[in-house]
């Protein structure tokens, strides 16, 4: 029975950690779009924007990340024993952690005032957390390998759809 509660917290917080890591990514690019704007405009946005950053991601996103570890090492613990789709699984989980430091680097240049990349990279960056969701819920929910060569040739095509839409987004807010 503890397990299910172990389970349900884990998924709860799992919610909240991708909900945070695709709304800060947003105000990553919200923050750099307003770059490009006219003084007093840049100064207030920017200002908002980086405030928002800041209890975003300390006040939900790194807090999410932990107790999704936790819960997870819980669950681990519960489970007794690690077959081979929870093995590709962790290694998606491992990636989506690098993601989620990567993502604490950008908190940490936009919050001295630092811009390295575009709005258009930063919504190709917006996407990869998208992957890593796709990745691991197929994994958990169809528990096969033939399932996730079927999935991995899937995340394939969506990448390049997604990519796609990336481009075709960027023509018509520029045309």
């Amino acid at each position: 029975m503890s397990f299910f509660y172990v389970k349900a917290l884990h998924i709860i917080f799992v919610v909240t950690w991708f909900a945070g890591l695709f709304y800060i990514v947003r105000l990553f690019i919200y923050f750099a779009e307003a770059a490009e704007k006219p003084e007093p405009e840049k100064s207030i946005l920017q200002k908002q924007f980086s405030l928002m950053q800041k209890r975003l991601w300390y006040g939900i996103t790194w807090p999410s990340a932990v107790l999704t570890f936790i819960f997870g090492l819980g669950m681990l613990y519960l489970y007794g024993s690690v077959p081979g789709w929870l093995v590709w699984k962790l290694c998606f989980v491992a990636g989506l952690y690098v993601y989620h430091f990567l993502c604490h680097v950008l908190f940490k240049q936009q919050q001295q005032g630092i811009l390295k990349y575009t709005s258009t990279q930063l919504r190709i960056w917006n996407e990869v957390a998208t992957l890593f969701l796709f990745s691991i819920v197929f994994l958990v929910v169809l528990k096969s390998s033939l399932s996730m060569l079927w999935g991995l040739i899937g995340l394939i095509v969506f990448s390049v759809i997604l990519m796609l839409a990336i481009r075709i987004y960027k023509r018509t807010r520029e045309g």
